[in-house]
C-alpha cells in the first residue's frame, strides 16, 4: 500500500510561481512512473506531468510544457511539480499519482494506482 501526500498549493497572483510536493509513504516507489493530475470546477481531472522511475524520462501536456517542471528524489520518496509563470487557468486541485505497473499510457488516469487528496492551486488575475 503507498499513500500519497501533496503539499504546496496556495493562492498566487498570475505570473507567480508554486513549487508543489507529493510525499509517499508505505512502499517505496523509486522503481515506477509517477504523475501529476490536475482538476478544474465543472471539468475532468487531466493529465499535467509525469516521470519515470529513474527520472530521466519527463512528459508534460502541451498547455504547461515549458512552464512547468517535475521531478523526483528518489532518497527522499518525494516528487515535486515547479510551476513558473502560472495563469489562471491553472487554478485547479492538483493531485499525484503512483503508476506500479507502467504498461498504460502515461496520460492516462486510469494507469495510475495510488492517488493523494490532493492540494488546491488558486491563480488571480
Amino acid at each position: 500500500q503507498v499513500q500519497l501526500e501533496e503539499s504546496g498549493g496556495g493562492l498566487v497572483q498570475a505570473g507567480g510561481s508554486l513549487r508543489l510536493s507529493c510525499a509517499a509513504s508505505g512502499r517505496t516507489f523509486s522503481s515506477v512512473r509517477l504523475g501529476w493530475f490536475r482538476q478544474a470546477p465543472g471539468k475532468n481531472r487531466e493529465f499535467v506531468a509525469a516521470i519515470s522511475g529513474s527520472g530521466v524520462n519527463t512528459y508534460y501536456t502541451d498547455s504547461v510544457k515549458g512552464r512547468f517542471t517535475i521531478s523526483r528524489d528518489n532518497v527522499l520518496n518525494t516528487m515535486y511539480l515547479q510551476m513558473n509563470s502560472l495563469k489562471p487557468e491553472d487554478t485547479a486541485v492538483y493531485y499525484c499519482a503512483v503508476d506500479r505497473r507502467g504498461t498504460g499510457w502515461y496520460s492516462w488516469k486510469s494507469s495510475y494506482d495510488y492517488w493523494g487528496q490532493g492540494t488546491q492551486v488558486t491563480v488571480s488575475s
